[in-house]
């Protein structure tokens, strides 16, 4: 896998000069940032043997660096960018700075020098997170989102056609009932002809008796009433249709969407926000809907009819039709010119708003912490802030608003005195009826109407469908491996595990975990010690299989644990995390969530085993009390105990427990080790504490400093050996007794 981006000629015969024919080119990346900080271009080659820099803003000045030469090479977060440090063996460090934007790609290259260093495999990501769309080179924007200008719209609209077919006769209805529609709202003008020439205004010569004049006029009356009953009886299952069409196609979409979030790795949320995430499923959604709802029938229904206006148009008087004409490029362009305007203003009032909804719901979320601080006044300032700002920007829009319908008005009133004037001029010389020229005027009203809102349409469009494509490409991305027909069914395990020299990295380029090595047998309980980020709970993230090991294996029974089946490996893991997690319901439900099904003695039972039982039949409701929105009803150690009997109820073979008693007393953590202690026999169990002392039990203890294992062995033996788990626990015993002194 090459990371090879375009060079400019001037660099890339400098690099031609450099080079032996023998070396291959794997990297080739530009810098944006000079040495003293400011702004230039350079450029980065990595071969099998060397690095070569070209210095930003000088194809003179060169450096290399042999592959041999290298000691490290790691990527240094700075303020608003970040640098490149390639550490070498005789020389000193090469430093390449760069903006934010790059760091992505710099950590990439760093993995790629480190593993070139070491003699693996060659192996990067070249695909890389994209800020700029790759065929206008706009700004995105999101990283790797949809450009609106670029959107392949047929293609889009064949895909988003593509849910219809479920629904193809309902469709087919749809389109009948369209044309019966369009059809009815072309008559009444020609009817309206036919009553001035045949009866209000008779034509030289003619001989029609008032008598027969009356019949007439009631007969095209009647006539006109029969076509506006037909058309007010199209409209009805005609908006049915459209409406429940809309919402059904919608809701599939949707619930794809959902499905597919669901079934997609832990790597896919790292890389997003939450709230860019749920903005897919309402607002992209909805949007959608309101486009199949009313803006691909309002540009149906009008193209149809626009098309039959003008063939009506031509019949009747095709010189007249073309000075009718005139305005409707002047109306287009206007209206293109118009919507390409609005649409920065509609993008910045959305900013806007979304700017004033995240400070609502963070001040709101967080309102204890500003009242115990008193900064209410600060809160309302920044509120008033952002408010003033989307005012600025609405009163802008509607400003435009108008501007938009004078200048329209004024397009549309020249075709008005178009047709009076030529149509006027045909009248009185006898060459055009005056109720030709009153049916003109009707169809030319048909006829302007959308072309006015065909800027409008086009936008509406564009955001609809760009929030399709936004919503298609979170639906093509390949969720986990939970289909895999290669993968090996394992329903149930013994709960060996093994790591065997696992590396892994968040940051590829900065691994959090060296070379683990670790066999565990069935029943072992293993304790994970070391400072914060040191890579415990990346551990046990690694045996859920939340992310996949950048280098070595991790086996359960001696089975990779990329070639089990995923649905089976982990319904045989449980898991209290550091944090636990509450949905929305009661208490049972929430213990239930382990086992659906569960009867309630078992329910119970596994509360009474997590010691949570007491705490919930002294609630009024019992089992039944309803946690609130993340359990926020609930104490921070009801919520880990009520956790705990989560776990327990699951039954799994493989347990793992993250700080699961973080948030107890003393008393209660007590209890739960007891409960513990009868949980995890006959049960390979996983577990991180916070206070040491909760490990004694373990059947082995994981002392880990950097990424790696540095010591290990029972609580008694480590404590013996006085290394580096005997310093943590005396220092944690030291903090404890300074704590109970000051208290």
């Amino acid at each position: 896998m090459k990371l090879i981006e375009p060079m400019p000629h001037t660099f890339k015969e400098k690099i031609r000069g450099i080079l032996p024919p023998e070396e291959v080119e794997l990297i080739c990346a530009s810098t944006d940032l000079r040495r003293d900080g400011n702004f230039g271009t350079g450029w980065l080659v990595v071969t099998n043997k060397q690095i070569v820099l070209l210095s930003p803003g000088d194809t003179n000045g060169i450096v290399r660096v042999p592959v041999e030469e290298i000691v490290s090479a790691r990527t240094e977060p700075l303020v608003g960018g970040g640098r490149l440090e390639i550490e070498r063996k005789a020389d000193a460090t090469v430093v390449i700075p760069y903006s934010n934007s790059l760091a992505e790609k710099f950590s990439e290259i760093a993995r790629g020098i480190e593993q070139l260093r070491k003699g693996e495999p060659f192996l990067i990501n070249p695909q890389l997170d994209r800020i700029r769309c790759k065929k206008c080179g706009r700004l995105l924007p999101e990283k790797n989102g949809i450009c609106p200008a670029c959107i392949r719209r047929l293609a889009t609209l064949r895909r988003i056609g593509s849910y219809l077919m479920p629904y193809k006769w309902r469709a087919i209805l749809l389109a009948v009932v369209s044309l019966i529609g369009t059809f009815a709202e072309l008559i009444p003008p020609m009817i309206t002809r036919h009553i001035v020439d045949d009866v209000l205004v008779l034509k030289e010569g003619a001989t029609s008796s008032m008598a027969e004049r009356l019949t007439l006029l009631g007969l095209l009356v009647l006539g006109m009433v029969g076509i506006r009953l037909v058309r007010w009886g199209a409209e009805w299952p005609h908006g049915w249709i459209v409406s429940w069409l809309g919402a059904r196609v919608t809701a599939d979409i949707r619930s794809r969407l959902y499905r597919q979030l669901e079934l997609l790795s832990l790597q896919f949320y790292d890389k997003r926000q939450v709230g860019a995430v749920m903005s897919r499923v309402t607002r992209d959604a909805g949007r959608l809907q309101e486009f199949l709802v009313d803006g691909l029938p309002y540009l149906v229904i009008n193209g149809l009819m626009v098309i039959g206006i003008l063939g009506f148009l031509f019949w009747m008087n095709w010189m007249l039709t073309l000075f009718i004409l005139i305005p409707v490029p002047l109306m287009i362009a206007w209206g293109v010119f118009f919507w390409r305007r609005m649409r920065r203003y509609f993008n910045k009032w959305d900013q806007a708003w979304s700017d004033l909804m995240a400070v609502v719901n963070e001040a709101l979320s967080g309102i204890r912490v500003v009242k115990a601080f008193a900064q209410e006044v600060r809160e309302m300032a920044a509120f008033n802030k952002r408010n003033k700002k989307l005012q600025r920007i609405s009163i802008r829009t509607e400003i435009n608003w108008e501007i938009f319908f004078a200048t329209s008005s004024l397009v549309t009133s020249l075709g008005i005195m178009i047709v009076w004037l030529f149509g006027g001029l045909e009248v009185m010389g006898g060459d055009l009826t005056l109720g030709t020229l009153l049916a003109f005027y009707a169809y030319m009203w048909l006829v302007y109407g959308p072309m006015e809102w065909f800027g409008e349409v086009n936008s509406w469009m564009t955001r609809a469908f760009a929030g399709a494509e936004r919503i298609f490409e979170v639906i093509d991305t390949p969720p986990e491996a939970y289909n895999d027909a290669d993968a090996i069914a394992m329903t149930d395990i013994e709960g060996r595990a093994a790591f065997k020299a696992v590396t892994f990295g968040y940051d590829k380029s900065k691994p959090v975990l060296h070379e683990i090595n670790l066999d565990v047998a069935p029943g072992e309980m293993i304790g994970l010690v070391g400072k914060s980020g040191v890579g415990k709970t990346t551990m046990v993230n690694l045996i859920c299989r939340f992310y996949e090991v950048d280098h070595g294996t991790i086996e359960i029974d001696g089975v990779d644990i990329q070639k089990i089946r995923l649905e089976d490996l982990r319904s045989q893991i449980g898991i209290v995390p550091q944090e636990p997690f509450l949905f929305s319901g009661t208490i049972a439900e929430n213990i239930s969530y382990g086992r659906p099904g569960a009867s309630f003695e078992e329910i119970m039972q596994a509360a009474q085993a997590a010691t949570a039982h007491n705490f919930i039949v002294a609630k009024p409701d019992g089992y039944d009390t309803q946690v609130g929105e993340r359990g926020g009803n609930l104490s921070g150690g009801e919520k880990q105990r009520v956790a705990i009997a989560r776990a327990i109820l699951h039954d799994p073979k493989i347990l793992i427990l993250d700080e699961a008693t973080s948030s107890v007393d003393v008393e209660t953590e007590k209890q739960i080790q007891e409960a513990i202690a009868h949980l995890t026999k006959g049960r390979t169990t996983f577990a991180i504490a916070h206070r040491l002392s909760t490990l004694r039990n373990a059947d082995r203890l994981l002392v880990l400093e950097g990424g790696r294992v540095v010591e290990t062995g029972t609580h008694r033996e480590l404590m013996e050996k006085k290394g580096i788990f005997y310093d943590l626990v005396q220092l944690q015993q030291q903090t404890s007794e300074m704590i109970a002194v000051r208290e």
